[in-house]
């Protein structure tokens, strides 16, 4: 009986280990199809389609977007600076209001609470939201209307709330509280401390909202010293297809040097390449952010 049970628990982590590596690879295969294709001549890919190997080497999707470093590396430079602002800014502000709603001794924790979710149902739409933005709060052309719009969540404002209960015993706070430490000095030395999982799961998510926007800056910023990475390389792809498109539209061969292609993919290389080099530092965070709330005891 016991050689039967090894055998089942074998065959099922055989099983398990076959789904997670198809998996696995269902996710690897699409990002190493961009990376060929961002090494690939765009004649090659519109002839032969795309392959794990490129069928002929070339760099002239990272030239054509590298072709104005100097804009390149400020976009860049904008992004960095909003992600980094941001994502302190709306984890500091969201780690209090999920500190407060997770205190059972607050007495309109469920209201406020309720408030928040009821956000992420309904919400009042694009043009009062540029409005408020650009009348209200004179946003326009600054840094402000591309950090101010992500600083509260209430996804993440929720998901902070229910870790803080979860991973912070409400006696902790009490013991505290005799001790003679005030709220924010709990908040500080306890919460945070204690919190660091969540924090880093939020601040994942957070980080990420920042740094893949473009959204923003489409619709409030008009100079083009203050765009984002994202939207700067948007605006360099449709400039490309807009030449070639003119070009074949004529008859003059305007684009036929211009590789939409693989500047598309080399775009995306771009622009994914600085996140995949933070995530393996905070993926045990991540992890156990994701999964602490679900564990007891």
């Amino acid at each position: 009986m016991h050689i039967k049970d090894d055998n089942y628990t074998k065959l099922l982590q055989a099983l398990a280990y076959t789904v997670i590596i198809i998996g696995s690879l269902a996710c690897l295969i699409p990002f190493l199809l961009i990376i060929s294709a961002s090494l690939s001549s765009n004649e090659s890919i519109i002839k032969e389609g795309y392959h794990l190997i490129p069928a002929e080497f070339s760099f002239e999707g990272y030239k054509t977007i590298f072709t104005f470093p100097d804009e390149v590396l400020r976009a860049y430079g904008v992004t960095i600076f909003t992600t980094v602002v941001g994502t302190a800014l709306g984890l500091f502000f969201m780690t209090m209001a999920g500190y407060v709603l997770a205190r059972k001794d607050f007495k309109y924790r469920n209201s406020f609470s309720f408030y928040i979710y009821f956000t992420t149902l309904f919400g009042g739409g694009l043009v009062p939201w540029y409005i408020m933005i650009t009348k209200y709060l004179h946003l326009t052309d600054s840094y402000g209307a591309l950090i101010f719009p992500g600083l509260m969540t209430p996804f993440l404002i929720i998901l902070m709330k229910n870790f803080i209960r979860s991973a912070v015993p409400e006696e902790l706070f009490e013991s505290a509280k005799i001790d003679g430490a005030g709220d924010f000095k709990i908040y500080w030395r306890i919460v945070l401390q204690l919190s660091m999982p969540g924090i880093a799961t939020v601040g994942l998510f957070l980080a990420l909202a920042y740094w893949n926007d473009w959204f923003s800056s489409s619709l409030f910023i008009n100079d083009p010293h203050k765009y984002q990475l994202q939207f700067h390389l948007y605006n360099v792809i449709n400039s490309a297809a807009f030449i070639a498109n003119m070009g074949a539209g004529t008859g003059v061969s305007l684009g036929s040097d211009l590789p939409t292609e693989s500047t598309k993919m080399a775009m995306a290389i771009v622009v994914t390449g600085p996140i995949l080099f933070l995530y393996p530092f905070i993926q045990r965070y991540f992890v156990k952010g994701l999964t602490i709330g679900a564990v007891k005891g």
